[in-house]
């Protein structure tokens, strides 16, 4: 029996600086600043640019996106104030937070707290404040001031997470970012009328999303897709798409931090159609000077290529759209998984194309090559984000 210790002993002293490694390399987002303190209270704060956007579109977007994002919590998670004339927008959300889930245990809490969305002409701020934490069932209970703050999460040289309370820290900054990409994508995405008829198909970061500066975001122009389109019409888009490769604009998403290892990365064979009469339909172009509408959440398919053989390709289609935009400056495609979707194979990926389809078309106007970039854990239940830098963009 002392010998069966002892080798357990040792096994354990052996994978130990593996297991602290593993835990340090994913903290460096969670560390110092990462839970913002305004006059002693726990105040996380994100400000949207939105260039040429009214007030009221904007109240309008975050409103509707507000309201459905705290309906998914089928609780009395709602919006308590409103004024449109100032641009306000209150909401108390009530929801669980996962910490680990197996068929034996489920370790989780409950968290409260304040959403708040102030709109203005050209911006939008967003506040999530208040947060409160009900644990065993409300047998425990804790204030982010009092349980997640530097004070209390960090050790004294604020390098590592304090175990026991790391886990509220991490889960709490991600539901966070979850919230301000979600805003990110409703000030972002077009406004579509779709037929009845045609049904639409559905490592880590330096900074958190929150704490990574301002979003600045073009908003994307109004699209009407019909059930049948006209060769005329055909012929109008493809004109369209042509003169959108040209323009120099800085689409979606700025300044949010994230620090991209640096590996060489092989071009994915799957980036252009295998049949050689389509390849001279299309021109590359420089990534950065990609249409702001050159990819229109529900205005086709945004569809995922894995894998760099072209007999032995994963296809998998984002069924909640994606949007194009701007990740530390560098330009990105997001990518929504809904939250029923399997998602396995992307987890796994480091590199994958993205082919988006106009609805009616059977082939893709825009293929971009990717490499994924650090995206914030998804909420149980919550649609899945994924952030590609693109490498390569090629356009009809």
């Amino acid at each position: 029996m002392k010998k069966l210790t002892q080798l357990f002993f040792a096994l354990f002293c052996l994978c130990l600086p593996t297991m602290v490694h593993a835990q340090d390399k994913d903290d460096s987002q969670y560390l110092a600043g990462a839970v913002p303190e305004v006059d002693g209270k726990v105040i996380f704060t994100k400000d949207f640019s939105i260039p040429g956007m009214t007030q009221d579109e904007i109240y309008e977007r975050i409103y509707g996106w507000m309201e459905a994002r705290l309906k998914k919590n089928e609780n009395t998670s709602r919006i308590v104030f409103s004024d449109k004339e100032k641009g306000q927008i209150v909401a108390t959300g009530d929801e669980w937070m996962i910490f680990s889930s197996s068929a034996l245990s489920l370790d989780r809490t409950r968290i409260l707290y304040q959403l708040s969305a102030t709109c203005q002409p050209e911006k939008c701020t967003l506040e999530v404040e208040k947060i409160r934490f009900n644990y065993r069932e409300g047998k425990e209970k804790y204030t982010a001031e009092e349980w997640i703050v530097d004070k209390y999460a960090l050790n004294k040289t604020q390098t590592k997470l304090v175990r026991g309370l790391a886990k509220w820290r991490r889960k709490t900054v991600d539901l966070v970012d979850e919230l301000a990409l979600g805003a990110a994508e409703s000030l972002s995405a077009a406004t579509v009328q779709t037929s009845v008829e045609e049904k639409i198909e559905e490592k880590p970061a330096e900074k958190s999303v929150v704490n990574s500066g301002p979003i600045v975001i073009t908003p994307k122009k109004q699209v009407t897709v019909a059930s049948t389109q006209s060769k005329s019409a055909e012929k109008t888009q493809e004109a369209s798409n042509a003169t959108s490769t040209g323009g120099n604009v800085d689409t979606g998403l700025s300044n949010a931090q994230v620090i991209v290892p640096s590996v060489q990365v092989k071009r994915p064979a799957a980036l252009v159609p295998a049949k050689k009469a389509q390849q001279q339909t299309y021109q590359e172009v420089a990534p950065d000077q990609l249409s702001a509408d050159a990819i229109q959440s529900g205005a086709g398919k945004l569809v995922i290529v894995l894998g760099e053989d072209p007999f032995n390709m994963t296809m998998m289609t984002a069924n909640s759209g994606g949007s194009l935009g701007k990740v530390n400056g560098k330009p990105v495609v997001f990518s929504i998984f809904s939250a029923d979707q399997p998602y396995e194979q992307i987890e796994k990926a480091e590199n994958y194309v993205i082919r988006f389809y106009p609805t009616g078309k059977t082939e893709p106007t825009v293929i971009l090559e990717c490499k994924k970039l650090p995206s914030p854990a998804a909420m149980e239940g919550m649609p899945r984000t994924y952030v590609g830098e693109i490498l390569k963009a090629m356009v009809q």
